[in-house]
């Protein structure tokens, strides 16, 4: 039987173990430029992990997925975080898993909000870009050379996930 997941709010604290929340933090606001930008400072750091130490800037377009929705499959990239911000003021589904001896666990599904970026850290289980509402343009900071940073598991049993109340 196919197992439904359950869609969690996105926050600092329950994605801390997967990477980081990217978003206007008050705590990390400071002003800049005369008093004009409000900068806040360092809300993520991207990672390489060994060569070529590239960090490159893309932009995704993601297609809206159809629900109930399967979870079939998890990535994860070894050698470099990977960023996605929301370019099209639309929320999305951010999907993680804990490392279990080498595969993903069960699946941990998350709204982003509109305002929301993520940032997964290396090696992190999470699945594909999950666009909702319509065609959505994402701004992705990842490690260039992505072919030979790419581990693909793909469940026995899909898990399925309902669609979400936004």
């Amino acid at each position: 039987m196919t197992e439904i997941l359950e869609i969690l709010p996105l926050s600092k604290s329950v994605f801390a173990p997967y990477g980081d929340v990217i978003e206007a933090d008050p705590s990390k606001m400071r002003l800049i430029n005369n008093g004009t930008t409000e900068r806040y400072h360092g809300v993520a750091e991207p990672i390489v992990v060994g060569a070529p130490e590239r960090l490159i800037f893309n932009i995704f377009r993601g297609q809206p997925r159809q629900f109930p929705y399967a979870v079939e499959m998890m990535e994860r990239h070894p050698y470099g975080s990977q960023s996605f911000v929301p370019l099209s003021g639309r929320p999305f589904l951010v999907g993680v898993s804990d490392d279990v001896d080498g595969k993903p666990g069960k699946p941990k599904i998350f709204l982003a909000a509109a305002h929301q970026g993520v940032n997964y850290f290396p090696n992190t289980w999470h699945h594909p870009l999950m666009a909702l509402g319509g065609v959505s343009d994402f701004l992705v900071v990842d490690r260039d050379n992505t072919a030979a940073n790419l581990e693909e598991f793909f469940f026995e049993m899909p898990y399925r996930i309902s669609e979400p109340s936004l």
